[in-house]
């Protein structure tokens, strides 16, 4: 797509001349975010530094019949940020202002391009944390966090990022701003706000949002502990929560990703050990050593061979950066890599564990797991060579086989990533014919004339995102 001449003057008159770009060069840097197999570059970058820019910005594409696509930092990966028609990408990486932090309300007000890991450092000179903590949460935005209601490893005990949004201000597709919520809204109505949460920018802008923030625990312990077999460390995560003990965080990660990061960063990992779990549990002082041991003792039982324990606030920290750069690590192994997010149950995830193996090595493919085993979402890594189109293949059937099994299994092809292109065609396998005409109802309601982020989420919106296709292959028994 081209921009209409006017188009282009009126977007140079709102944003300025450092606001707006429509070169070959500008273009190419917003042509992909982190998801690996598509770039569809824009056909203008429009870079607003307000609320009322973005509005403006709306309002001349609707004047003008252009589509658009909001953007943050570029960290998703399901491509929710690349423009299927090439129409005008919207970034909000210049609107990251921390506007206010009330530590007695415990709320925080910021603008949609605030770097999720800012907030938290901000938040901590109050005692204070914002819980939800993506991998990438020393790049990503809030306002991305919104639209991809998005978790990470403490999701376990705090939840992804709906409970923690207690208002937003979002532009429509119209141009107008809906204000929804805030700190003492009292929710009465229609809940507009938990509707777009996770709507992945289809049905407006995020442009400002309250969140909830939380104290920091007085006191928190940080594990590692080593298994022969994926088998034995899947079995101890049963087991923790069929004993109600609830950690911050339950992190597995198998052989090949440990060597990923021994290589990267040596730390020391067991890289002979099937697998290891990373667990860490918060609260009172007083209530760590007992739960320590309950956790050691559980662990032992299922066949852990050692279990380590973090004496320090620097080596907590060094678990935790291997585990959140775990797939940065992955470039030393191969040139590219395509990772899901999968959900199953947890009861299920020695089965989906084996699938993943089985798969890979059916198409040839080498695979390397994170799972975040607390709730059953998994991360599969399966690696390939983009120059090889019979590598590429192989590595997007698996992908979409072991998508399949984990709906077969009663789970859900997406966990925290979003369906963005890349899960679209998935919908129809978990939802009938009247729930997924009711989201497309609700998504023309919102946007009757299909300009905002088109092409996402729902099936059959055209484009040529879709790269995974489910083969009908049956989890084994």
């Amino acid at each position: 797509m081209t921009l209409p001449p006017g188009l282009g003057r009126e977007l140079s008159a709102i944003l300025g001349k450092d606001g707006f770009f429509d070169d070959p060069i500008h273009r190419r840097v917003y042509d992909s975010d982190a998801y690996p197999h598509e770039h569809l570059a824009p056909a203008a970058v429009a870079l607003p530094r307000t609320v009322e820019q973005v509005q403006e910005v709306v309002r001349a594409c609707r004047r003008h019949d252009v589509s658009f696509t909001p953007r943050g930092a570029g960290t998703g990966l399901s491509g929710g940020a690349l423009p299927l028609d090439g129409g005008l990408q919207i970034g909000l990486a210049r609107m990251h202002r921390i506007l206010d932090i009330d530590p007695f309300e415990r709320v925080a007000r910021v603008e949609a391009g605030v770097v999720n890991l800012d907030l938290k450092k901000a938040a901590a000179r109050h005692g204070l944390t914002f819980a939800p903590d993506p991998s990438s949460e020393s790049a990503c935005t809030l306002g991305g966090n919104f639209a991809g209601n998005s978790g990470g490893p403490h999701c376990l005990k705090y939840g992804v990022m709906l409970p923690h949004v207690l208002g937003a201000k979002i532009v429509t597709p119209e141009g107008e701003l809906l204000e929804l919520g805030g700190r003492w809204d009292p929710g009465e109505g229609l809940d507009l706000l938990a509707l777009l949460v996770g709507s992945e920018g289809t049905g407006g802008i995020v442009v400002e949002l309250t969140l909830r923030l939380v104290p920091l625990e007085p006191a928190r312990s940080t594990f590692l502990a080593v298994f022969e077999t994926i088998d034995d460390a899947a079995s101890a995560v049963s087991r923790l929560v069929a004993r109600g003990i609830v950690p911050a965080a339950l992190e597995l990660v198998d052989r090949v990703m440990m060597q990923a990061v021994e290589e990267a960063y040596g730390f020391g990992f067991p890289v002979d050990a099937g697998a290891v779990l990373l667990i860490e549990i918060d609260g009172p002082e007083a209530a760590m050593p007992v739960e320590a041991q309950r956790i050691e003792e559980i662990c032992r039982k299922k066949g852990c061979r050692e279990f380590r324990t973090a004496r320090s606030d620097t080596e907590r920290a060094q678990l935790w950066k291997a585990r959140k750069h775990a797939f940065g690590a992955v470039g030393r192994l191969s040139p590219n890599y395509a990772t899901q997010d999968g959900v199953v149950p947890r009861a299920e995830i020695p089965r989906i564990c084996e699938f993943i193996y089985e798969t890979a090595r059916r198409h040839g493919v080498t695979v390397g797991v994170v799972l975040h085993a607390g709730d059953g979402n998994l991360h599969p890594a399966l690696f390939y060579d983009e120059r090889d189109e019979e590598s590429v293949e192989a590595a997007m059937k698996a992908s979409g086989e072991i998508i399949g099994a984990c709906i077969e299994l009663g789970g859900s092809p997406t966990g925290e990533h979003g369906v963005g292109l890349e899960k679209r065609e998935f919908l129809p396998l978990i939802y009938g014919p009247t729930e997924m005409a009711a989201q497309a109802d609700i998504r023309d309601a919102l946007d009757p004339t299909g300009r905002c982020n088109p092409g996402k989420v729902l099936p059959g919106e055209g484009g040529e995102g879709d790269r995974l296709r489910v083969v009908g292959r049956q989890v084994s028994a």
